[in-house]
């Protein structure tokens, strides 16, 4: 007999999310979790009279102490159901499920019927059924072509108690009832994630296989609540995907198979991969550099260099760095002291000029002698940090 299912929805809970959405004012509470078996239950059990009190008795003082011997008193609670079993899927069509179990046994009181818990995978909403005391429905509420749905049910007795979970069956429906081909294929397995590079990862997992023919297989981004969103449709079983630079919750993959009539199979398991970190851009330079040849002759030269404080504070000392690209070599400056090491120059200031107030410049100069090359330097820094130049 096929039980007809009242059915509600809700948003189901996330990690990371203070709180579900619901959508329905149906009573799902009850149904997600199944009491324990040790629960507080009723006063008395119907039918069982309760204990009659003892009456007072006066006894004197023993003699020698006896230890009491111990007595035990029936338990009188009442035994919530077990849970249904063999959940399976009998019949799978585009816009149904019929669903088939071996019944719950009663563990006081009749089984009065079924709770039924169900969503789609990568999604957020949780639906609910109830089907009376059968062990057959069909299930039609948001059910469509190429969608994965997992349930789960409880049994329910007269007294309102519930039995604990049965097992969990995952189905996925068939993008059509009447073509030559109405059977997806198999999940794809073992999705791992192989070599990761600063900007890309590769993904690969086990073939599928079907009653027709594999034609390839869909890759998916899921963020971790509710979008899924297709990447890529490939032919074998590897695919490189890029990294993205940010994720709102989680960065998941996972990968379904599809055969030549757009038939998908159950989703492969997921797998997480890194996100790239987006550059932080330098901050504006708060100075500048001016470098000019006054002179230059066959193996000697005399420069200067201008840095001007473009910071809205002051500079209480400075020192420039800068690297000849050529073979010049110092031989004496002013205005600063000098100091060369390799091609590196540093400046430092003198007394007099030691602080640079915002937008104010100091100036050195620089005479050397050079063999091959005496072109200018292209970078400078003011105090570790670089400057622009010109």
């Amino acid at each position: 007999m096929t039980g007809v299912p009242s059915s509600s929805l809700l948003r189901r809970l996330r990690p990371g999310l203070f709180a579900a959405v619901v959508l329905s004012t149906a009573v799902l509470g009850t149904a997600l979790t199944a009491p324990a078996a040790d629960a507080a239950a009723p006063a008395a059990h119907p039918g069982v009279a309760p204990a009659p009190r003892a009456a007072a008795v006066s006894v004197a003082a023993p003699t020698e102490t006896v230890p009491p011997t111990a007595t035990s008193t029936p338990s009188t609670s009442p035994v919530p159901p077990s849970p249904p079993t063999n959940l399976t899927a009998s019949e799978v069509r585009t816009g149904s499920i019929t669903l088939t179990w071996t019944a719950a046994t009663s563990g006081c009181c009749a089984i009065t019927g079924y709770d039924i818990t169900y969503y789609q995978e990568f999604g957020d909403v949780v639906l609910s059924a109830s089907a009376g005391a059968v062990t057959t429905t069909t299930i039609t509420t948001h059910v469509g072509p190429g969608m994965q749905f997992s349930f789960r049910m409880i049994a329910r007795d007269s007294l309102g108690q519930r039995s604990n979970w049965s097992n969990a069956l995952t189905v996925v429906t068939p993008v059509t009832d009447t073509g030559p081909d109405t059977t997806p294929p198999s999940a794809p397995q073992s999705l791992t994630v192989g070599e990761v590079t600063a900007s890309t990862a590769r993904l690969s997992w086990s073939p599928s296989t079907d009653n027709v023919g594999v034609s390839g297989y869909n890759v998916y981004r899921f963020d971790g609540w509710f979008t899924s969103r297709l990447i890529a449709t490939v032919p074998g079983t590897t695919y490189t995907t890029d990294l993205p630079t940010s994720t709102p919750l989680r960065n998941l993959y996972y990968v379904r198979a599809r055969d030549a009539v757009g038939n998908v199979s159950i989703a492969s398991n997921t797998v997480e991969l890194p996100t790239t970190s987006t550059p932080t851009p330098p901050p504006p330079s708060t100075c500048r550099v001016t470098y000019r040849n006054q002179s230059e002759w066959q193996g000697g030269f005399v420069a200067t260099a201008t840095v001007h404080n473009a910071g809205a504070a002051p500079v209480d000392g400075w020192t420039v760095t800068f690297s000849f690209p050529g073979d010049q070599q110092v031989t004496s400056g002013w205005n600063a002291t000098i100091g060369q090491t390799g091609a590196t120059v540093t400046a430092r200031n003198v007394d007099w000029n030691r602080v640079l107030a915002p937008n104010s410049s100091a100036t050195f100069g620089v005479q050397g002698r050079w063999s091959a090359s005496d072109a200018p330097p292209t970078g400078f820094s003011l105090n570790g940090a670089p400057c622009t130049v010109g």
